[in-house]
């Protein structure tokens, strides 16, 4: 258990945990950003969390939900105040309704996380501040304490898988709920440099193509809101061509890109008679690289199904490969 003591201070209104760790401040601070790592220990053993939004920079949004053994939902959500990168963040942490709206019959809550070195490895002091002490009593009667115990039991274990998380670990495809998947990925490269590849044509058409043997013939891209978007393929041998059209819904450079997609073809070159997907782009500084998230939205579950079957995730994996080489020179 990593927590060395827990101080409630009526009179400040905070609830002070400190928990120390035999891992660099760099390994503790990214299992905390990284959305595949702190979804494995931010709930208890028996209600484990997803994330679906976890942003890591000032302005951002992160949003999850719990889900109990018989299927009961507890979700919430971190407005991020500021981020000291590999010290510090604040956030702005409350409860949320399925689709992620504040609940605003639950308190909200000020929490600090600061990450300090230690003799022997790490230590993660969070402190969270309440509005008036029948705030701080009705979240210590609702098991706030217990939670918090329980689901950092867990953190131990996950600071030890380290080659899953790595640079070089290769592309990892997480299936959420019944119409998402989030496909992750740490590339060797800084994070400007790694934005600048997703968002640039002359870089997108280096690396871009998926499976060997295909060129982009198409490559209209942007970042502002409401840019159209247009990338289009051809197989260098069977002359098979496809793309896919879309359009920014909204920007926070250089970490988020959240637009629409869908496929079009030769019979179809608008496609009209295709579904459309929702795709957010998040992008965090990690130890050797950055780590790229996408989060995919489908309209349904055979949509997902039936991307998921194309080698989508295979092909995504080349391209990754060449972005290394691309923003590594």
């Amino acid at each position: 258990m990593p927590i060395a003591s827990v101080d409630t201070d009526p009179q400040a209104l905070t609830l002070t945990v400190v928990a120390d760790f035999t891992v660099p401040v760099r390994r503790l601070w990214d299992a905390y950003l990284d959305p595949r790592q702190i979804e494995r220990f931010w709930g208890p053993p028996t209600f484990p969390a997803v994330f679906t939004r976890h942003d890591g920079f000032p302005g951002g949004l992160s949003q999850y939900c719990m889900t109990g053994p018989e299927g009961e939902r507890s979700c919430g959500y971190w407005e991020w105040v500021s981020v000291e990168e590999g010290r510090s963040f604040e956030v702005r942490d409350g409860f949320a309704a399925e689709g992620g709206q504040p609940n605003t019959e639950l308190p909200s809550m000020r929490m600090t996380f600061d990450f300090a070195e230690t003799a022997l490895g790490s230590r993660l002091t969070t402190t969270t501040y309440f509005s008036s002490l029948e705030e701080l009593e009705q979240l210590q009667a609702m098991g706030m304490m217990e939670g918090m115990r329980a689901a950092m039991g867990q953190i131990d274990a996950v600071l030890a898988d380290l080659s899953s998380f790595a640079a070089g670990a290769g592309t990892e495809t997480q299936l959420i709920g019944e119409t998402q998947a989030r496909v992750s990925r740490v590339v060797r490269g800084a994070l400007p440099e790694v934005w600048r590849a997703f968002t640039e044509e002359a870089l997108l058409r280096r690396w871009q193509l998926g499976p060997d043997g295909w060129e982009m013939t198409v490559c209209e891209t942007g970042a502002e809101p409401g840019t159209a978007l247009r990338s289009e393929w051809r197989n260098l041998e069977s002359g098979e061509s496809f793309g896919f059209v879309g359009s920014v819904v909204s920007a926070a450079p250089p970490q988020r890109l959240v637009s629409t997609e869908r496929m079009v073809s030769p019979s179809d070159p608008d496609g009209a008679s295709r579904p459309e997907t929702l795709n957010e782009l998040t992008l965090t500084a990690s130890e050797g690289g950055t780590l790229v998230a996408y989060l995919i939205t489908y309209p349904s579950a055979e949509v997902r199904e039936a991307a998921l079957a194309t080698g989508m995730a295979e092909g995504m994996e080349a391209s990754f490969a060449r972005l290394e080489a691309e923003v590594l020179g």
